[in-house]
């Protein structure tokens, strides 16, 4: 069995939806299973409509409305019969959402945002699946809610690895493709959950991990994994091969090719990943997979943009010792903040952080009762793997430094945006 993930980007309109068929055609479907995102930008679109629908704004459903407006074109020029039965499928989909919208009774934001942004992926795959059974490649379509089972954290979920192993163990592989959902699972009550925003390859590793997977190709509109985003970084380079753990540490520090939670499954089963190219199917792309000598030999460039640099210190000036950083990071993962650098001195203790949930105010709020609190928004941090002097000058160039760290083989800094 090999797992292909294909995100957002592949299937943003019927061309990307054909474009996979063909890369299905080059690469072979036989003993595959797909595991599909949300068309283009559809999840941006549907937290407007939980946006809408927390604000009780009277665009609600004009808001549902143009998200099956643009699904609706894209089944328009992949099925020219509207009496398809894809029709009646994905109109079922928007059906339960507005259902949902009207009925649902729970206050709770995080429980609703499930509910809601889950709908980009289940019509994303009735459409693709469809669209392959009529193009020759006969698959069955999975509800990936049956299979990924994890507690009720939701917005972050945690796989229950037992149950879902359970489950997936179940699956006929006498079939020779299966379409599933990336991104979402469903709790031990079905209500749906997320894995996190860029989930889709946390998916594709947990299915892999399961079945024992011959390897998972990641297919992007990259030729693979880069030393740098070339929308920040001039001259990036394809990095051809890395480790493990080369790749675990630059999606740590915020690489947005391989999302964090990947690659510990398919390490802890020496499964292969790819990122490949879904323009350029037939490039080699990168590889990641075990050995020390699969380090890159060139420095990796990773910016993070919209952070916040917090900076505490003691309001009697005494020492910040390990019992008062150990509540300090009790409150961080009370109120869901990620840390990316950490520095202290003896008497401050300076952060940078990412705001994912928006809980910062509430943060400061509490940490503001024993500490004095300074902090800058909106900084950006760079980390470079590898770096040497002339890396460093390339990234210090210019900006107003605000935090500086180094470590054998990594160099960090925060500058003001």
């Amino acid at each position: 069995m090999k797992i292909f993930k294909f995100g957002g980007a592949s299937v943003k309109d019927a061309a990307g939806v054909k474009n996979v068929l063909q890369v299905l055609q080059t690469v072979g479907h036989e003993d595959v299973l797909l595991v599909i995102s949300a068309m283009g930008k559809t999840t941006n679109a549907l937290e407007i409509v939980i946006k809408n629908y927390f604000e009780k704004s009277k665009e609600l459903y004009s808001s549902i409305q143009d998200i099956r407006k643009y699904h609706n074109q894209i089944l328009l020029d992949l099925f020219e019969d509207e009496e398809h039965e894809v029709y009646f499928d994905v109109t079922a989909h928007f059906d339960d959402l507005e259902y949902f919208v009207r009925s649902n009774k729970s206050p709770n934001y995080s429980f609703v945002y499930d509910q809601i942004i889950s709908i980009g992926e289940l019509v994303s795959t009735t459409i693709v699946s469809h669209y392959l059974n009529e193009s020759g490649i006969t698959n069955q379509w999975l509800d990936v809610r049956n299979f990924i089972k994890t507690d009720n954290t939701y917005r972050d979920a945690n796989v229950n690895w037992e149950q879902t192993q359970k489950l997936i163990s179940k699956i006929n592989r006498k079939k020779s493709l299966f379409v599933t959902q990336g991104f979402i699972g469903a709790d031990e009550n079905n209500f749906t959950t997320t894995l996190g925003r860029e989930g889709s390859d946390y998916t594709a590793a947990i299915f892999a991990y399961c079945m024992g997977a011959e390897s998972v190709t990641i297919w992007k509109d990259v030729p693979g994994v880069l030393n740098a985003d070339p929308r920040y970084f001039e001259n990036a380079v394809l990095l051809n091969q890395i480790s493990y753990r080369e790749a675990i540490e630059l999606a740590f520090y915020g690489a947005s090719v391989i999302h964090p939670k990947t690659l510990q499954p398919l390490q802890k089963k020496e499964i292969p990943l790819y990122v490949k190219s879904f323009v350029n199917p037939t490039l080699p792309g990168t590889s990641v997979s075990k050995g020390a000598d699969l380090e890159p030999k060139t420095s990796c460039f990773i910016v993070k943009k919209n952070q916040i640099l917090i900076s505490l210190s003691s309001i009697d000036f005494s020492f910040i010792m390990e019992e008062n950083i150990s509540e300090i990071f009790g409150l961080f993962h009370k109120y869901k903040i990620k840390v990316s650098l950490i520095q202290n001195s003896a008497i401050s203790f300076s952060v940078c952080v990412e705001d994912k949930f928006e809980k910062f105010n509430e943060l400061k709020t509490v940490l503001s009762k024993k500490f004095k609190v300074s902090y800058n928004e909106n900084v950006s941090l760079y980390t470079i793997r590898h770096f040497d002097a002339a890396s460093a000058e390339v990234v210090e160039k210019d900006k107003n430094v605000l935090v500086k760290q180094i470590s054998r083989e990594t160099l960090q800094i925060v500058t003001q945006q």
